[in-house]
């Protein structure tokens, strides 16, 4: 039986998630909630997911984890896949990532020739450059219209510009062929919630880099577009940029200098290193090494906070582990302990949105490559999707350094959420929970994930 706290007037949903029980010691602690302000207050629908344009010629360590995953090569009419997404009403999708840069877009007159891409270890990402044709965008806005996703899509951000052998990439950007997508798009009446410009190109960038001088000025004329050609659309999608890993001063010269052009900064998380490091468990368990990633979560709010601009944050990418993830690791049942307590921590940073990496394709899916069956984290993500509702509550844990707390209201009652998650595998906890000052009454758990429903009124003054 889990833990279910009782006490007059009080309703609390609790997610917990845990090693499978072994024998053990036993400790105690407490979890202590504020319930009066909220912290951070996430999207609506938080939980985002990536389609990549990794052919299956990607290769990495030996393994080729991406078979027809692409969005260019993908099953549309798997069923298992239309389900997935609708299961979450709408799941946001963002389509980007390495190769973005290197993708020319089909135009109506045909100017320009449609190649796939190509393997050629000389070239920048070992691909040589490939192309979106229009007949495959139209079958992919007919899917995202029937299975109700929202698609946040990631431009080219390099076309027209020379990259230097230092790895700079120098020049403006010819925002020409994003164009014409774009009014393509807008023409045909599709769907887009956000366009993103470019695929980690900030700081030292991965591949290459853009000044973030330059960078903001691209920013500002893509804005210029999007406003131009959505002018007479009811409603306009989001700009967003710039898809790349946090460089906390090249971030703020952005946001100081184009933070009134876009709506979104979205930064990526591959704090577990590379797919093949034979350590990434032991990482994943080890509750200093999580709380790494806090500095950049909270130095990005600070940014935001201070510039006077109304840009707010997403993770826009993270994968966990870097080169495609690691095989029976990072789409297995032990990753959901570094998804989740991802989840909680960006949320109480005020993140709005999280992307996972990716929804299938690599060793990190969501589904599983082939079969387009759920992987473990799906169902994590499903969850928290129909428990946590918007305001997050400022939570933590007295006791054990293994336990990770994060609390938000309720998604669909007037209570509270609580996720407990247990990083030691021969330790069961006994804990109680701390309400706005009041102790609430507690009986005992076996460790394991799962919820029960307990009567709250959640930020009363914050709703």
């Amino acid at each position: 039986m889990d833990s279910l706290f009782l006490q007059k007037g009080v309703l609390v949903w609790l997610f917990l998630f845990s090693l499978r029980f072994i024998c053990g010691t036993t400790a105690q602690g407490t979890v202590f909630i504020d319930g009066k302000i909220a912290i951070g207050r996430i999207d609506k629908h938080f939980i985002c997911a990536t389609l990549d344009w990794w052919p299956p010629e990607k290769c990495d360590y030996g393994t080729c984890a991406w078979d027809h995953s692409s969005f260019l090569n993908l099953d549309l009419n798997n069923i298992i896949f239309l389900n997935a997404i609708k299961a979450f009403s709408p799941l946001k999708i963002r389509l980007g990532g390495t190769l973005q840069d290197k993708v020319i877009y089909q135009t109506e007159d045909h100017k320009q020739p449609c190649v796939s891409f190509v393997r050629n270890t000389t070239e920048m990402f070992g691909f040589t450059p490939g192309c979106l044709p229009l007949s495959r965008w139209d079958e992919l806005n007919a899917f995202f219209n029937k299975s109700g996703a929202s698609i946040i899509f990631g431009l080219n951000a390099l076309y027209g510009r020379l990259v230097h052998p230092d790895g700079l990439s120098v020049g403006a950007w010819d925002p020409s062929n994003a164009e014409s997508l774009i009014r393509y798009t807008v023409k045909k009446g599709y769907d887009i919630h956000g366009w993103e410009l470019g695929n980690e190109l900030s700081g030292s960038g991965v591949g290459t880099r853009v000044a973030a001088d330059q960078y903001a000025s691209d920013t500002i004329a893509l804005d210029k577009i999007v406003q131009d050609a959505y002018k007479n659309s009811e409603t306009k999608p989001l700009v967003l940029a710039p898809g790349g890993f946090f460089d906390e001063g090249w971030f703020r010269e952005v946001v100081n200098k184009a933070g009134a052009s876009f709506d979104v900064a979205t930064h990526h998380i591959y704090n577990l290193g590379p797919g093949r490091d034979e350590h990434l468990l032991e990482k994943i368990l080890d509750p200093s090494y999580l709380d790494g990633e806090a500095d950049t979560f909270n130095k990005l709010q600070n940014i935001l906070k201070t510039s006077g601009s109304s840009v707010v944050a997403w993770v826009g990418e993270a994968g966990g582990a870097y080169n495609s993830g690691r095989n029976h690791v990072t789409n297995a049942f032990a990753f959901s302990f570094w998804y989740l307590d991802q989840l909680g921590m960006s949320a109480a940073y005020d993140t709005k949105t999280y992307c996972r990496q990716t929804l299938i394709g690599g060793n990190y899916g969501l589904l599983n490559t082939t079969t387009f069956v759920p992987n473990p984290d799906y169902y994590s993500a499903l969850l928290w999707h129909r428990l946590m509702g918007r305001n997050v509550l400022a939570t933590s844990f007295s006791g054990t350094k293994k336990i990770r707390a994060y609390a938000h209201c309720a998604k669909q009652s007037q209570g509270i959420t609580l996720l407990l998650i247990n990083l030691d595998g021969n330790t069961t906890i006994h804990a109680r929970v701390d309400f706005n000052g009041t102790m609430l009454h507690r009986r005992k758990h076996r460790r394991h994930h799962n919820h029960r429903k307990v009567q709250s009124n959640c930020l009363e003054v914050a709703k």
